[in-house]
């Protein structure tokens, strides 16, 4: 609405086909203003943005962060991630230690909550992410719909991972009583919120379009019933 009051679309190259995917027409989107452009076109006359049909190297730079998080996802889940000191004495715990801490506390909810948004869902939008980039690869059964439903999910709930890293900053700013009690974080807490920030980075380079494009090469390529 608002690129329409600044300036109007550009003419279309030519009348769209329903049905066909529009890089198979020849015609893309510009990322910027959503004009529609002719496919060999670099820049957008609306806005001036030079872009491509498709995001160069998509399935490559979401797959090199996919495997950077997953390699500092061990050591996140390993090293301690807040350190309590009590009297002097520091006490370390991880992720899993602190939610077995709080339901043998009798936190249900909490410890339900802390195992959610940092062990499921950090593990759960990883697999999503190498399943993505399984199907956009020309791999697994091609259900464009479904991928794009779980695209959707994995940009939705990625920001909710980092509760866990505002809890500990939120008591490490909160619990400071001298010799009594101090909080703040270790280690483990950096490197879960950088698994946290690739992951989010990771869903943002993939270009879901490329799901759409897998399906219509598909199709393109198997025979017809009647042998034509």
């Amino acid at each position: 609405w608002l690129w329409n009051q600044i300036a109007p679309m550009p003419p279309l190259p030519h009348l769209p086909e329903k049905g066909v995917s529009g890089i198979q027409q020849g015609m893309r989107s510009c990322p910027c203003c959503t004009a529609i452009l002719a496919a060999d076109r670099p820049d957008c006359p609306r806005c001036g943005v030079i872009a491509a049909p498709r995001r160069k190297h998509s399935l490559q730079w979401t797959l090199a962060l996919l495997f950077t998080s997953l390699m500092i996802y061990i050591p996140a889940n390993l090293l301690p991630i807040m350190v309590t000191e009590t009297l002097g004495t520091p006490y370390p715990s991880n992720i899993m230690a602190g939610v077995i801490l709080l339901w043998s506390d009798g936190s249900y909810p909490v410890a339900l909550v802390i195992f959610i948004a940092s062990i499921m869902v950090p593990s759960l939008k990883m697999l999503a992410i190498g399943w993505l980039c399984w199907n956009a690869s020309g791999r697994g059964q091609r259900d464009s719909e479904k991928m794009h439903l779980i695209y959707e999910v994995v940009e939705f709930v990625g920001r909710w991972s980092m509760i866990d890293v505002f809890v500990i900053a939120v008591l490490s700013a909160l619990v400071r009583m001298g010799q009594l009690m101090n909080v703040y974080p270790a280690t483990g807490a950096l490197l879960f919120a950088l698994v946290v920030i690739l992951t989010m980075i990771a869903a943002m380079t993939f270009d879901p379009r490329l799901t759409w494009d897998r399906v219509q090469e598909h199709t393109t390529k198997e025979p017809r019933l009647d042998g034509k």
